[in-house]
């Protein structure tokens, strides 16, 4: 099957979640992204009253939108969307402007500070493209993370998103995020975002 007739998303089931960290330092030394910032990162969200509280994490990737406002304010056109679904950010063409990180609802874009360009996870395409799996999927020690294609019903990914309930984070912004989450808690991620 082409790429073209591809259409990769990424699921977090947070029931088996940990909150381990993992993916994140997988994804630092896979993609070698510089100490003060993150492609993937592990949320801690606290919700209820002492002493009744609880905390669960939230594993944040870049959500690879259906529909990225992030390619369409990029005035040099150094973001692309693949016909796979993957977006990233063409390094020989980004001139480190912010506009993209600017429109992101979500925040998961960054500045390289040694290469002064944006950058962001782009679900390892390096790796996808070799036909393996993303670092963090891997390396989830839980199996919490799973990756592949929604157009192939076969795919593990597939089966699991059409037998449970699935939700993604800031549906309302009509980007359609194709990183989707098994269990989030959508009351305690909207309490984080007010919080901001």
């Amino acid at each position: 099957m082409s790429n073209k007739s591809k259409k990769y998303a990424m699921l977090f089931d947070l029931r088996k979640c940990i909150g381990c960290n993992t993916c994140s330092i997988v994804c630092k030394s896979e993609n070698d992204v510089p100490l003060s910032v993150w492609r993937a990162w592990v949320k801690k969200i606290e919700k209820g009253h002492y002493p009744h509280v609880r905390e669960f994490s939230l594993p944040i990737v870049c959500n690879n939108c259906e529909d990225p406002i992030c390619v369409t304010v990029c005035p040099v056109n150094a973001g692309i969307k693949r016909p796979d679904g993957i977006v990233y950010i063409d390094p020989h063409r980004c001139i480190g402007c912010r506009y993209c990180m600017a429109s992101c609802p979500y925040g998961v874009r960054y500045i390289n500070p040694r290469k002064k360009i944006a950058e962001k996870c782009y679900w390892c395409h390096h790796r996808v493209d070799a036909g393996l799996m993303p670092a963090c999927v891997v390396t989830c020690p839980t199996g919490a993370i799973l990756f592949g294609d929604l157009n192939d019903p076969e795919s593990e990914i597939a089966q699991v998103i059409a037998k449970n309930a699935v939700h993604v984070i800031k549906p309302e912004m009509g980007t359609s995020p194709q990183t989707y989450y098994i269990g989030l808690d959508i009351e305690a991620v909207e309490t984080v975002e007010e919080e901001k």
